[in-house]
């Protein structure tokens, strides 16, 4: 029975073109949404991300020409912009010791896995285009929990990447060194009907190896 009903979120979910101005998400349902992303899973756990939600017509307004003109931007309810951490995820910040030892393990466990995280990520470290290329990896997983979390609610949603990035986070006035902009979802209800969802056969995608 839950397959079932995840299933049918799982068809209900499409890229949403144009959302329904009139209809808003109520605010429990909106934080549903966002727990959703809050809760998911990232690499060692250090949640290197945060969710910006706008609901402001004119900031929506203001950032759709830098959105390619996409009508999604101000017909939605919530414009959630996904930022991707830089400078908080690096060991030298101490962001990474503090979310390491929520856990109750002695300090030199905490020490190691410091350690570890930061030389198995030394070249990430390098640069903050390194950082962003692995933050917003992880982003991408809160991303996809959130708009399947929301088709569970019969919302709408649709994964915007299409934008000039740089003008973005201009017009959110975002300090680059401490956060980048990963990908923007707007979530609403639909104002047409879906279209086909298509997708490769099952038998092309997936190979099992005994």
């Amino acid at each position: 029975m839950m397959q079932n009903e995840f299933m049918k979120a799982i068809n209900f979910r499409h890229a949403c073109k144009l959302f329904d101005e009139t209809k808003k998400i109520p605010d429990e349902t909106i934080r549903y949404i966002l727990e959703a992303g809050r809760k998911s899973p990232s690499s060692f756990g250090q949640e290197g991300w945060k969710f910006l939600v706008i609901t402001n017509e004119a900031l929506k307004a203001k950032l759709r020409p830098a959105c390619w003109d996409q009508p999604q931007i101000t017909s939605c309810s919530h414009l959630v912009v996904i930022l991707s951490a830089i400078e908080e995820l690096r060991p030298g910040s101490g962001t990474p010791a503090k979310r390491f030892g929520r856990r109750p393990l002695p300090p030199e466990r905490i020490e190691a896995y410091i350690e570890l995280y930061g030389n198995f990520l030394a070249d990430t470290f390098s640069s903050n285009e390194k950082t962003y290329a692995w933050g917003a990896r992880q982003c991408y997983i809160a991303l996809a929990n959130m708009m399947t979390a929301a088709a569970f609610e019969g919302i709408d949603s649709c994964p915007i990447e299409g934008m000039e990035k740089a003008k973005v986070e201009e017009i959110l006035q975002l300090d680059t060194s401490k956060y980048k902009v990963a990908v923007l979802v707007p979530f609403g209800y639909r104002a047409n009907p879906q279209s086909e969802q298509l997708r490769r056969p099952f038998e092309e995608v997936v190979e099992f190896i005994d």
